[in-house]
């Protein structure tokens, strides 16, 4: 018999700021391009963030201690984007346009490698930045 596979996720919140804007282009194709979210002071959301880790479930009945899971958000994800700009204060997004999506993907590369410690496979980054709007990650295609 397969082994079971499960998934587990853990819902954290986080509060930032941030603006859309390719310095490539020009300040009007910004607006048109982002609109409202190119606003020069930026602007704000409250974001959800789920991770969810997939595996088989062994002998301990848990693919994941959710503990570590959330230890690993709270400790090593959430005090770099928790109230800061997004665009000026996360070092792991310098250079990087903030947008949903590639906020996600940000998140996978800092939170991915802490996960693989405990012999798990991180399986999506869900980013809510609304409580309509979310981002799925699934991780780099292979």
């Amino acid at each position: 018999m397969p082994p079971s596979v499960v998934e587990i996720t853990r819902r954290e919140e986080f509060s930032a700021s941030h603006r859309l804007h390719d310095p490539a282009l020009s300040d009007e194709r910004n607006r048109e391009l982002y609109g409202i979210c190119n606003n020069p002071n930026g602007h704000g959301h409250n974001y959800e963030l789920e991770a969810t880790v997939r595996g088989a479930v062994p002998a301990t009945g848990m693919v994941m201690n959710l503990t570590d899971l959330m230890r690993i958000l709270r400790e090593r994800v959430l005090p770099q984007v928790d109230h800061k700009h997004l665009n000026h204060d996360v070092p792991f997004l310098q250079g990087v346009i903030p947008t949903a999506e590639n906020v996600a993907i940000a998140l996978w590369e800092q939170i991915e490698p802490q996960v693989r410690r405990y012999g798990c496979r991180l399986h999506r980054i869900r980013l809510f930045e609304s409580r309509n709007s979310y981002v799925d990650y699934l991780g780099p295609a292979e």
